[in-house]
């Protein structure tokens, strides 16, 4: 059964606001939410930053659907901690929550003043924390102990003492076909961003090809993407508030590297309207939405978490809910 839920977005809403705004999405037609684990926000302007476990908590709480994280179990986090969070979330919410795991930003990982490493050397610690937590889940649900020692982790003999009944599924947050490819082999999925639908099918194949290659069926993997869009009443206050609210869905550059809300800002400058075509879509239209949404879903994603870049969160959602989600083929 196909997915289409509500992206909480912690950079721009309180905490509490977040959970009302789940819970009204899910009132209105949405199924599940999903929240990225940030310590800053990208500009200033969106002006939040939640911790994202106390809040999936909350969300537990107030939902029934899907629970999802992205998180990057590299350089804030060890690997032992972030299964540790996730399993422990899994047992309270049977059956509901997933984990996404990044390679990370340095707006976010920078903070604990470790290295920041090229990308090569990042991607490599995300598959070896991917390695760590299907160890710990998979050791604890066997009630043994499990070790590692890799090039850049290492875990003393230890287990996890509260585990659901089943692990959560791994998924690996990428764009591109070469990362796509290592979590086919080693994690239960992956989940993307919108973009053209050549680029989806390449991430799409290559993640077969990773399945097979490991004795896995492909068609057994779960294939998430998180769609950042921007509705309003009119075409006007749809591009305003892309520009003043999600610049950095006009950045066509890659951001990994930039370390604070106000150096991006600097940049944010210099977006402007045509920079968000093929990137995101700003439309007043609820059918134009429908159609981009449903495009996605032709190509193969089992999930599908919205996020409307505005503050006019509650408008949109009824809209969706009325006008989107019912028409949508799944």
């Amino acid at each position: 059964m196909v997915t289409i839920g509500y992206a909480a977005m912690l950079e721009q809403f309180h905490p509490r606001e977040a959970v009302e705004l789940a819970a009204l999405a899910e009132a209105n037609g949405f199924s599940g939410v999903m929240a990225a684990d940030r310590f800053q926000p990208s500009v200033p302007q969106q002006g939040q930053a939640g911790f994202v476990w106390d809040v999936l908590g909350a969300l537990g709480e107030r939902t029934r659907g899907d629970l999802g994280v992205v998180t990057a179990p590299t350089f804030r986090w060890h690997p032992a901690l972030v299964a540790q969070a996730s399993a422990t979330l899994a047992a309270m919410n049977p059956g509901r929550h997933w984990l996404g795991v990044s390679s990370g930003d340095a707006l976010d990982e920078h903070v604990v003043g470790g290295y920041w490493p090229e990308a090569p050397e990042r991607i490599n610690r995300m598959f070896e924390a991917v390695e760590i937590v299907r160890k710990l889940f998979t050791g604890s649900l066997a009630g043994r102990d499990v070790k590692h020692a890799g090039q850049f982790y290492r875990l003393e003999s230890t287990r996890l003492w509260t585990m659901p009944e089943a692990a959560p599924e791994i998924l690996v947050a990428t764009a591109g076909p070469v990362t796509a490819r290592r979590a086919g082999r080693q994690a239960d999925g992956l989940i993307t961003m919108g973009a053209p639908s050549d680029r989806v099918e390449l991430l799409f194949a290559r993640l077969a090809d990773g399945a097979r290659e490991a004795g896995r069926d492909p068609s057994t993997l779960t294939r998430v993407l998180q769609l950042h869009l921007s509705w309003a009443a009119t075409h006007e206050e749809a591009l305003a508030n892309a520009l003043t609210e999600w610049p950095n869905g006009g950045m066509r550059f890659n951001r990994s590297d930039i370390r604070s809300p106000h150096d991006l800002a600097q940049l944010a400058r210099h977006v402007r309207a045509e920079d968000f075509e093929g990137r995101l879509l700003v439309s007043a239209d609820p059918d134009e939405h429908r159609a981009a949404v449903q495009g996605y879903l032709d190509l193969g994603f089992d999930k599908v978490f919205l996020h409307n870049v505005g503050r006019n969160q509650r408008e949109w959602i009824e809209t969706f809910g009325r006008e989107v989600l019912p028409k949508l083929v799944k």
